[in-house]
């Protein structure tokens, strides 16, 4: 549209006007949103008598509910101090006693002691390390020379020691060790090697890697056993984030790459699946759900739409905490966020009553009884709040776009009230892979196609381990020691979270035996 056009018409003028103020609303938002996330409070509690960074006035207190109150419960407070040092770790006596001198009371007799008082102090042991020297007795006939026995060898020697990797130098305790401090501490390979070099041993990354790369071929069977069982559930929730790659066939290094997370299994014993792939394509999660049937949760992406395309054993189920986030955002970025804190609240009142009803641990059907009765009021409001504002908020802004988004969404949002073993949210999967995240801002990337698939079954063992209390470091010392002396009638299903060994697994975790 010209100058001209717009001077001859003012319905023109106008209609480009209030474009160009749609437009600015919106880049001032985005603006305003990207400064909060650069300087501002990462959290997404919203006060709203609190004006936000880089605004001039508070939000308006009229478009506030100003019904906003909370019953806080009569609960007891627990005494604060110091939390016990666990039972676990070993104890060492140090005496103190009087001198011998005292021990004589004024009227000449000995005293008796009648009572101690102890108190515990926790102290470390700089990393240590040693060579076990495992030395194997050989024996021959001197006499015969082996003739008087041809049916034996004539030099006979105690088997080797077995090992999770036979013939190298590593144990299954320092393996563990190194896997945990990459994939639990997120402590990349050139910086143990150093730390290694400070004790005195020299122990290259890339002996590191080459062992995690053998033993993630070794523990292969494991993870098939994890994509098995983790199907026998009645919920898989499912994320995915970024990875670099190196060494991609076809693909330059820059490229980005997945890893898909999937948290399900047992609801009391859950299992937690890193998967790399290529690409973020739905036939990734296709193909991983095959077979299974129940209810899977999700964020908005798309892809896991297209993949369950058809598919009528898997119920889709949306995560009301994403919907949330966008309202946090619209409420951080405009000026006039009063309509984006009434939607967090409203989501915030679903919450509380959610997590009240988890606190009275009822059976399955009383929880699902009480969330309709107390909580299916709260979605309906929502929902009716919703339309009335989708009408009457510009779609172009911040909450405009967060209205579209938990509309478009709200079917598979509001399902989780059907079943007891549903949240609102998908935030144990995102919990689940934070830590790989946190992990990638320290080691980058991935050498390999195979070191990424080797991070992924590490990454796997290790998150489920935490989800399940047991100490990752005495969960891989023990299935290494498990499986070097595996046969073939050795019974895998030991080897899973809800059938191992905890005491030995606590044994190596605090004492190292």
């Amino acid at each position: 549209m010209d100058l001209a056009e717009i001077q001859k018409s003012p319905e023109k003028a106008l209609e480009l006007i209030q474009s160009m103020s749609g437009q600015i609303e919106q880049l001032t938002e985005e603006l305003r949103l990207a400064l909060h996330r650069k300087f501002g409070r990462s959290s997404e509690k919203i006060d709203p008598n609190q004006k936000e960074l880089f605004e001039e006035e508070a939000p308006s207190e009229e478009e506030f509910a100003a019904d906003d109150q909370i019953t806080v419960p009569a609960h007891s407070r627990t005494k604060a101090g110091r939390k016990p040092l666990d039972s676990n770790i070993p104890r060492e006596d140090i005496i103190h006693d009087i001198p011998e001198e005292e021990k004589i009371c004024g009227c000449g007799h000995q005293l008796d002691k009648i009572d101690e008082i102890v108190s515990e102090r926790l102290q470390h042991i700089p990393e240590q390390i040693y060579v076990e020297r495992h030395i194997r007795y050989k024996y021959a006939c001197r006499n015969c020379e082996g003739s008087g026995d041809e049916d034996k060898p004539v030099f006979r020697v105690a088997p080797a020691a077995p090992s999770i990797l036979p013939g190298s130098i590593v144990t299954s305790g320092l393996l563990a060790f190194i896997l945990v401090n990459k994939f639990c501490d997120h402590l990349p390979f050139y910086r143990q090697e150093k730390r290694f070099e400070r004790i005195g041993a020299h122990i290259s990354r890339q002996d590191m890697s080459n062992w995690t790369n053998k033993s993630a071929e070794r523990l292969q069977f494991l993870m098939d056993m994890f994509r098995k069982k983790i199907k026998e559930g009645p919920v898989i929730q499912m994320d995915e984030t970024t990875v670099q790659v190196l060494g991609e066939e076809n693909r330059p290094d820059t490229s980005k790459s997945y890893m898909w997370l999937a948290r399900g299994g047992p609801p009391d014993s859950p299992l937690v699946i890193y998967d790399y792939h290529e690409t973020r394509s739905s036939q990734h999660a296709k193909a991983f759900l095959e077979g299974y049937s129940g209810y899977l949760q999700t964020d908005g992406y798309q892809a896991y739409e297209t993949a369950l395309d058809g598919n009528e054993d898997i119920i889709h189920v949306g995560c009301l905490a994403h919907a949330r986030r966008k309202f946090v955002d619209a409420a951080k970025a405009s000026k006039k966020a009063g309509s984006a804190q009434i939607a967090v609240k409203k989501i915030r009142d679903i919450y509380r009553i959610e997590s009240n009803l988890r606190d009275e641990h009822l059976d399955d059907m009383k929880f699902l009884n009480r969330r309709k009765e107390l909580v299916q009021p709260l979605l309906d409001d929502l929902k009716s709040w919703l339309d009335d504002k989708a009408e009457k908020v510009r779609p172009s802004t911040a909450t405009g776009k967060a209205i579209a988004y938990i509309l478009g969404q709200w079917e598979k949002i509001v399902r989780f009230i059907e079943s007891p073993y549903l949240t609102p949210d998908n935030n144990a999967a995102e919990r689940a892979i934070k830590p790989f995240v946190v992990g990638r801002k320290n080691w980058l990337f991935s050498g390999s196609p195979r070191g990424a698939k080797s991070s992924s079954l590490f990454y796997s063992l290790i998150e489920t381990a935490k989800v399940n209390d047991l100490n990752p470091y005495g969960y891989l010392w023990w299935i290494f020691d498990q499986v070097a002396v595996m046969e073939d009638d050795f019974d895998k299903e030991k080897l899973l979270p809800w059938n191992c060994d905890r005491e030995a697994i606590q044994k190596r975790a605090f004492k190292g035996l």
